[in-house]
């Protein structure tokens, strides 16, 4: 059970046409399924045969994104609760005993605009193991006995991340990024307010987002969709609506924009090779999901071997890894740039970053033939995702919850259509001389010798 900081690139294969109880026409692949029950809920079946098994998930719209300072974290202190006592099976031993005997491989995780769960068993078992899931996100028992095995459960993964260098980093342009939101974006929350969680608040948060309303329900493998929907409407159709859109009564307040670029130089003993972060407040998909698409194309750019990019920082010795990336979220995704630069030339992988960033909307930046094989390395990387049945659910509930199942089926399709333009648009909103946060972490004794702050700085 694990919180996630990058999100998934999702699958969408040749489109068919599917509508389903839906006020908006849904564009599905084949083999998929949708309906909408009447207390909300909606369903996603996706027939795929390959293996005899079937995953079911469930997605919340609930995470990192719904928490302000005194709930931080507790989204994913809940996906840890969900794996306890429920109204069917009072204590944990009693959970794990039926995942044994059902053969499921359970997990589930918390990111910034998801929560999901998710249990993949034999293909019989598909009427047991909706039950189970039933039991489980509509009746949980918050036993403090098990609050108190389970928080310093949860508060280990956040020192464990404390650890590494690069969390440090990541987290520390966070809190410039975000400023007082920094909460609604960071899914490991804050280590008091995961110690001293109640059963209380975590009824609270049950009663503000887990209703099948703003849940996901989604079958997959090798199952048949009128069985599945039949199923699932026997066993979570008296689940009752909130009768109100948790996102509209509980509004996500609206990130701040960075007035100005903000560089910061951070030691850590820890860190034994310096890193590098630069970081922009990217699109949001419902504001402008044209360059969410476009930004998933010049990250792919950026990667090949080919790549000024690449070419300048790695194939020069000025660093041994740099990548760039956005993540699409519906409110405000991060443009990241993430550089392993040479102890020995970390001034002058600064200077070329910063170069390579200026250059970035130049017509000739790429050529249209680095254009098309981005593309095509999408495609496959797509083909290949979708390989592995039990997978697909989590890739569609990602974006269900971000953005939508439309963008989802188009995803591929659209990315095929992404022009130079495009991305120029992309970059020159988003990047070319906007404001950013910059920051470097480093070893005491190495920033003695080059002390970078008098070159890694605003200019």
């Amino acid at each position: 059970m694990t919180f996630k900081f990058v999100r998934f690139l999702l699958l969408s294969c040749a489109v068919s046409l599917f509508a389903f109880q839906s006020k908006a026409q849904l564009r599905l692949p084949e083999g998929y399924f949708w309906k909408k029950l009447p207390n909300g809920l909606e369903v996603l079946v996706i027939e795929n045969s390959k293996v005899p098994l079937a995953t079911i998930e469930i997605a919340v719209k609930n995470g990192a994104y719904t928490e302000g300072p005194e709930f931080s974290g507790l989204s994913h202190l809940f996906e840890h609760m969900f794996f306890k006592a429920n109204r069917d099976y009072p204590n944990q031993e009693a959970f794990l005993k039926r995942t044994q005997q059902l053969g499921a491989i359970w997990n589930g995780t918390t990111d910034v605009e998801r929560v999901n769960y998710f249990f993949t068993f034999d293909r019989d078992s598909l009427k047991a193991g909706l039950k189970f899931m039933n039991a489980a996100i509509r009746f949980p028992i918050y036993r403090e006995e098990d609050m108190r095995k389970e928080r310093p459960v949860v508060d280990g993964e956040f020192q464990r991340a404390e650890s590494d260098p690069g969390f440090q980093l990541w987290y520390e342009v966070q809190k410039h990024l975000w400023g007082d939101l920094i909460t609604r974006k960071n899914p490991i929350g804050i280590h008091e307010v995961i110690n001293t969680a109640t059963p209380e608040k975590m009824m609270i948060i049950k009663n503000k987002y887990y209703f099948p309303n703003n849940s996901l329900l989604t079958i997959c493998g090798d199952v048949k969709h009128e069985q599945a929907f039949a199923l699932a409407e026997n066993t979570f159709g008296d689940w009752a609506s909130s009768g109100f859109d948790p996102l509209q009564k509980y509004p996500i307040p609206p990130f701040k924009p960075l007035d100005k670029s903000e560089f910061f130089v951070k030691e850590m003993a820890i860190a034994q090779t310096p890193d590098m972060q630069f970081s922009w407040q990217g699109p949001s998909y419902l504001t402008d999901s044209a360059s969410t698409v476009a930004a998933d194309v010049f990250s792919t750019i950026m990667g090949l071997n080919s790549s000024k990019f690449q070419q300048a920082l790695v194939d020069k010795g000025l660093a041994t890894n740099a990548s760039l990336g956005y993540t699409t979220c519906k409110y405000v995704g991060p443009i990241d740039i993430f550089v392993n630069p040479n102890p020995n030339k970390l001034k002058e992988c600064y200077a070329e970053v910063m170069n390579q960033i200026a250059q970035f909307a130049k017509p000739d930046y790429f050529t249209d033939e680095q254009l098309k094989d981005a593309k095509a390395i999408m495609i496959r990387n797509s083909v290949h995702r979708k390989e592995k049945p039990s997978t697909l659910a989590s890739q569609a509930s990602y974006q269900w919850c971000s953005t939508s199942l439309n963008y989802y089926t188009d995803m591929d399709s659209n990315y095929q259509k992404v022009t130079r333009e495009d991305i120029i648009r992309y970059i020159n909103k988003y990047i070319t001389g906007k404001p950013m946060v910059a920051g470097l972490i480093i070893n005491p004794e190495l920033n003695k010798q080059l002390n970078a702050s008098t070159f890694f700085a605003a200019q």
